[in-house]
């Protein structure tokens, strides 16, 4: 890892020539401010598709870095994952039929990065959180060996001081360890950018942080994490957990973490949100900067603010500020961070154009947000629209709405407004706000996803339900329908069982007992539940042994007082156990040949599951 992430871990001297040139590229900004160097009275357009790569029997595929070699297009860039690519489309300008010609550019840049993937057994699919994601493709190994990515999860790592915690409460629970940063790549995202005026920019922003509530509860579609149902856009949590440099204390602190929403309106300009931002949060990265940006002003250069630009990416504000130049001339903009990748592109589409009208409308009462909205009332909405959806009841300005009330009566004519003065085509408009009003009154991703995967657990195991329901999600993206006229799956599609891991067929909610207490307690919970096999911990909720029926008739011919007999003295304590990356056949194999039937599925002493002879015939062996 020390190789890999070298040219971004400089000593002391370079940290601090590193921070000096951070300082440097804050005070040339305010000079290009002061001066009305940046770009004005022109509005341009851009976005970047996350998506992920997965194989036949859509689970996440590793091949990113040679597919993206063969598909061989600027365009085309890595990401965090091995899994997981990333498409930057061109800029535009805001108008005419602006979001038809960037729907045709994704179109012809997913469909060439498909036609590539096909030929090595690979699919794209366009979801906020690839349903089919488990453990194993969390590990080190799928990280792809970009030096940027291992400096940032070196730094991050020693930043905690700890391994990363998740913790996620909604209708089912998720708390879990993790040894890398690597639950960030869960998340995929459609992001989009709107360049500004300068000096309309902190009312922009101000403004982009008030309508980001009911923006993200409409485009919500990511209710799921590992198998369980969670918030409807479970990113939001996941990725200010994976991204959190905080160390855990016993003092009461304010810091705020990396991924933030913000509890303050912005005042002054963009550069007092840098400068805000640089006093909050530590440098995590940093690299040699050859050019100074005061002396390219001085010699009449635009300059490139590198080292700021490389302290920005690093600091995820799910409405960030940016700079940046072209063709010689610099801008500002806002990068929308929050809408997740698909359902479909021309949801995504929508959403965009949905985002931007309502950037672009803003009523002039709106101008002075903080007169009229307290900013924690912005982020309350956010946080709710992120666990709740399209099913939340926002505060807006002083009056509660449900998001859909919100989105038809106040924010779609804002809107089409806010399109119809940067001339944008009335095709266009008709067509992209449509959807985002048939969604208002429908259903969203979120709730698609979340109806279907319960009706797969119906008559599917977990694992296979989360394949069957990727696998669907595949499928309808090929017709590129609106998520709103999805119908739920009847027939779920075929899965392929090539590939599989123990830990994908292992049963998880089990019943326990602790190895100290009472075996009557253990007989009568077995007899309760019909169970055949129960596992055993110690104290410290290690697995210790393994219960099982043919032991419990034993004791009760046995022993005469069962009110002493302990778990501890009955329990098989010398088990054979599998363990969860292990291949499927394997754990058959061991089980003809020891004659047993079931595996506790272990690792490092932690119980994660247990498979059966029931498992192993539903899983069709």
């Amino acid at each position: 890892m020390g190789e890999h992430s070298k040219d971004f871990f400089l000593g002391s001297e370079g940290r601090a020539g590193f921070i000096g040139q951070l300082l440097k590229d804050i005070k040339a900004l305010e000079i290009i401010l002061e001066k009305d160097i940046i770009e004005s009275g022109i509005s341009r357009i851009g976005a970047e598709q996350e998506f992920c790569l997965v194989e036949d029997n859509s689970r996440p595929s590793k091949l990113s870095p040679i597919i993206l070699e063969e598909i061989n297009d600027s365009h085309f860039t890595t990401e965090l994952a091995l899994y997981n690519l990333e498409i930057n489309l061109d800029p535009i300008k805001l108008k005419a039929n602006c979001f038809s010609e960037m729907e045709n550019q994704l179109q012809q840049l997913l469909s060439k990065a498909q036609e590539v993937a096909k030929k090595r057994n690979t699919k794209i699919v366009l979801t906020g959180i690839l349903p089919s994601i488990c453990k194993r493709e969390l590990e080190l190994d799928y990280l792809t060996p970009m030096p940027r990515y291992f400096a940032l999860n070196k730094m991050i790592k020693e930043l905690r001081g700890t391994d990363f915690t998740l913790h996620l409460m909604g209708v089912d629970e998720l708390d879990i360890q993790h040894n890398s940063v690597l639950f960030e790549a869960c998340n995929t995202s459609f992001q989009t950018h709107l360049q500004l005026d300068p000096d309309d920019f902190v009312s922009s922003f101000n403004w982009a942080q008030a309508i980001s509530a009911p923006v993200l509860g409409l485009c919500a579609n990511s209710p799921l994490l590992l198998g369980r149902e969670l918030w409807h856009e479970t990113r939001i949590a996941l990725f200010q957990q994976s991204i959190d440099t905080r160390m855990v204390s016993q003092s009461l602190k304010d810091q705020l973490p990396r991924v933030a929403f913000g509890n303050h309106w912005a005042q002054g300009s963009i550069a007092e949100i840098f400068k805000n931002n640089i006093s909050r949060h530590k440098v995590i990265l940093g690299k040699e900067i050859k050019a100074d940006a005061l002396e390219d002003l001085e010699q009449g250069k635009v300059p490139g603010l590198d080292a700021l630009k490389l302290f920005n990416s690093t600091v995820y504000q799910w409405n960030r500020p940016c700079y940046g130049t072209s063709k010689g001339k610099a801008h500002v903009r806002i990068e929308n961070r929050y809408l997740p990748a698909g359902p479909t592109q021309i949801d995504q589409i929508a959403n965009f154009a949905f985002w931007v009208g309502l950037m672009k409308g803003r009523p002039a009462k709106y101008d002075e947000l903080s007169k009229i909205m307290d900013a924690k009332e912005a982020k309350a909405n956010f946080m709710k629209a992120a666990r709740t959806g399209k099913e939340t009841v926002l505060n807006w300005m002083g009056q509660d709405y449900t998001l859909k009330d919100l989105v038809l009566e106040e924010l779609i004519p804002i809107a089409r407004s806010g399109l119809e003065k940067m001339n944008v085509d009335q095709a266009d408009i008709k067509r992209f706000l449509g959807i985002i009003e048939s969604r208002a009154r429908g259903r969203n991703g979120a709730q698609w996803t979340i109806a279907n995967y319960r009706l797969l657990l119906k008559s599917m195991k977990r694992d296979d339900a989360l394949l069957a329901l990727t696998r669907a999600i595949y499928l309808k993206q090929q017709q590129n329908i609106p998520v709103h006229l999805w119908e739920d799956i009847k027939n779920p599609p075929a899965l392929l069982k090539s590939s599989s891991l123990v830990s994908h067929i292992m049963t998880t909610q089990l019943y326990k007992v602790d190895e100290n207490d009472l075996a009557q307690l253990a007989t009568k919970i077995m007899s309760w539940k019909n169970i055949h096999h129960m596992p055993v911990e110690d104290k410290h909720g290690k697995f210790c042994g393994l219960l099982t029926w043919s032991q419990i008739e034993q004791f009760d011919k046995d022993v005469e007082d069962h009110a002493t007999q302990l778990v501890a003295d009955i329990m098989i304590k010398d088990v054979t156990t599998v363990r969860p990356w292990e291949p499927i056949e394997a754990a058959v194999k061991l089980m003809k040949e020891q004659e047993i039937g079931c595996l506790p599925v272990v690792r490092e002493k932690e119980l994660l599951g247990i498979i059966t002879k029931k498992d192993l015939t539903d899983f069709g062996i």
